[in-house]
């Protein structure tokens, strides 16, 4: 008589046993993936089985349900198989699809275990660089200011306006000019705002059209030609058609003259750029305005987005793209091997790694801020399980009570 079968049994059982109980035990755990133990029977030359072994634990790599979250650092990796890349202090490359992340001192993203999200940066022309990943870093310094080098204005000028009777060109004198309006601030290299604004003079009509002249002020003081040119001299000439539209000077843009400051700043050359001013019988009023200078300023928040990349908004009202996250996937994801606290290895089974982008519909999966992927374990199935295993568990142990018992009854022939 042999054991064999029922204490084989009580260990396939025991190990199911084990893989529901760390199913159950994980129902809650972020990213978690839910195992079966799969069994074999065993055979040594014998057409009588000798029970059964574990052939090994599977995995189900199948999404989880997605739940919000109010944090932005909470990711979901949605409609896809893709893993997030991180790195150990060592350089160890590991995989998780957990996507709880905080912030560390230094401003590199990392999970709880302190392994650093991994990803792109972002290049000297800000957009992102490629490349190796390497781990993504929020800046923690001040975005350094940035001199106003061109100015957007787009104006409705009314046509109905008459010549001032008054000149020269005063621009504390309402009466030397139409009609005026600020187009600053505008920044120096050290991102001190100054006050800019035009001033806009007609000086005639014709059978073709009508001519005005603009003048312009830096806090105040009004912005002088240089040398030759004649003090009060304007800094250009509009011409409008008989359709109110801006045909003169060239793509509606004026070039100021180098404008100087006494706090230390460089010198700065501006262009303003009035193309879609019309001049038509309404009143007089701004339509647009944008610049592309800024005064310095700390990040206040950052978002994640579906792609992956990451925008900063920054204390002087800018935003800026500060990296890219990257997801890799496995031919065989089973073949991963499993560290704990979330995470995984490649191994020779996994096949390498396929490092790209998140993107909507691709492989690898779209990402979802203020989200978290939830485990896969389905309860109900593990608690029917954890029924069936405990049966067979006590199954097998019957079987090993009635070999005893036969044996008993071999022993007690007299």
């Amino acid at each position: 008589m042999s054991f064999s079968q029922g204490i084989s049994g009580l260990a396939v059982a025991a190990s199911n046993l084990d893989v529901i109980g760390n199913n159950i035990a994980n129902s809650g755990t972020v990213g978690f993936k839910a195992s079966t133990a799969t069994f074999q029977d065993i055979y040594a030359g014998s057409r009588v089985g000798l029970g059964a072994s574990v052939s090994g634990v599977v995995q189900n790599f199948g999404q989880g349900v997605t739940q919000t979250s109010s944090r932005p650092l909470d990711v979901a990796i949605l409609n896809g198989d893709g893993f997030f890349r991180l790195t150990s202090a060592s350089g160890e490359v590991m995989y998780s699809r957990n996507g709880q992340f905080t912030k560390d001192k230094d401003g590199y993203i990392v999970n709880a275990s302190g392994l650093r999200l991994t990803g792109y940066g972002v290049n000297a022309s800000g957009g992102i660089s490629g490349g190796t990943p390497s781990a993504i870093q929020i800046p923690t310094g001040a975005m350094a200011p940035n001199a106003t080098t061109g100015v957007q204005a787009e104006f409705t000028i009314d046509s109905r306006g008459n010549p001032p009777t008054k000149s020269p060109f005063d621009p504390t004198d309402s009466d030397t000019f139409n009609y005026s309006n600020a187009i600053g601030p505008v920044y120096d290299s050290l991102g001190n705002p100054h006050d800019l604004a035009v001033y806009f003079v007609k000086t005639g009509t014709s059978a073709t059209g009508s001519t005005w002249t603009v003048y312009g002020t830096m806090d105040g003081v009004q912005i002088e030609q240089p040398l030759p040119a004649a003090p009060g001299t304007p800094l250009s000439t509009l011409t409008f058609d008989t359709n109110g539209t801006l045909t003169a000077p060239a793509a509606g843009k004026i070039t100021l003259p180098t404008l100087t400051y006494t706090n230390g700043a460089a010198a700065s050359n501006i262009t303003v750029d009035l193309s879609g001013t019309t001049q038509v019988g309404a009143p007089n009023g701004m339509n647009k305005l944008a610049q592309d200078g800024y005064t310095s300023g700390q990040i206040t928040s950052f978002s994640i987005n579906a792609d992956g990349t990451i925008t900063g908004k920054f204390s002087n009202e800018q935003t800026k793209l500060l990296g890219q996250i990257v997801l890799s996937s496995f031919a065989n994801p089973n073949g991963l091997e499993p560290k704990g606290e979330n995470m995984y290895a490649e191994t020779m089974a996994s096949g390498a790694a396929l490092t790209g982008t998140p993107s909507e519909g691709s492989k690898l999966g779209s990402l979802a801020s203020g989200a978290l992927e939830s485990s896969n374990v389905d309860l109900t199935s593990e608690l029917v399980n954890l029924i069936i295993a405990q049966r067979n568990y006590q199954a097998n142990a019957q079987t090993l009570k009635t070999q005893d018992q036969v044996m008993q009854s071999l022993m007690n022939i007299r």
